[in-house]
């Protein structure tokens, strides 16, 4: 017997680099009148110096978006969620997705120590939307951004960024997710693919559901 939907308060949207998700939480946001809350990935000061050369500025870039993750955190634990709903494009235990990525043996021991610690005064969302993507779509989403900070990500990256996710999501069950394949879609440039999900959202229920958008049917 199915539950009954959740009518989310705290709706996040997370997937890999390119894949859309601060487009759709901003979206999301206004026509949910919800307050939005973004990471604003570029603000971090080792970001370019990282995809120049990641060995050496994995472990700084890292923990800058460790801990300005969790100031943000802090914040929305002074929200009334009954007063306004709120849209975030970022899911705080995602950061172990990278830093398993990119850190050495010594670095993720001691960030392994200081995670958890943030972890546990975090709140959790009523629901995630994980938006997947072909690393293709992934790449000409890159490219038609054209962010500075993103121009020298290299293919193989991406795809280990991609296969990331896929794997971290595939094994999560700590909230409702919503998995929604974006391959054929686009929430900005077409209204009813976003209406679409509107609805799905609406309805959605407890667990894991695949959301077949209207693009891909």
């Amino acid at each position: 017997m199915m539950g009954r939907a959740l009518k989310p308060r705290y709706i996040v949207v997370e997937g890999p680099i390119g894949v859309g998700k601060t487009s759709l939480a901003e979206l999301l946001a206004e026509r949910l009148q919800a307050r939005a809350l973004l990471e604003g990935p570029d603000e971090n000061p080792f970001i370019t110096q990282f995809y120049t050369d990641m060995r050496r500025y994995a472990f700084q870039t890292q923990l800058y978006y460790l801990l300005n993750r969790f100031r943000q955190q802090q914040e929305l634990a002074q929200v009334d969620l009954f007063k306004q709903s709120l849209v975030s494009d970022y899911l705080f235990v995602k950061d172990k997705i990278f830093a398993y990525l990119t850190l050495d043996d010594n670095e993720l021991a001691l960030y392994e120590r200081l995670q958890p610690l943030l972890e546990t005064r975090v709140v959790k969302p009523d629901l995630v939307l994980y938006l997947q993507a072909s690393t293709d779509v992934l790449i000409r989403r890159i490219q038609s951004r054209a962010r500075a900070s993103e121009r020298q990500l290299e293919r193989s990256y991406l795809e280990d960024v991609n296969a990331a996710y896929n794997h971290f999501f595939f094994h999560y069950s700590t909230t409702p997710l919503l998995v929604v394949n974006t391959n054929e879609i686009d929430f900005v440039k077409h209204k009813e693919d976003f209406e679409d999900l509107v609805r799905q959202i609406e309805t959605v229920r407890p667990g894991t559901q695949y959301y077949v958008p209207l693009g891909s049917r």
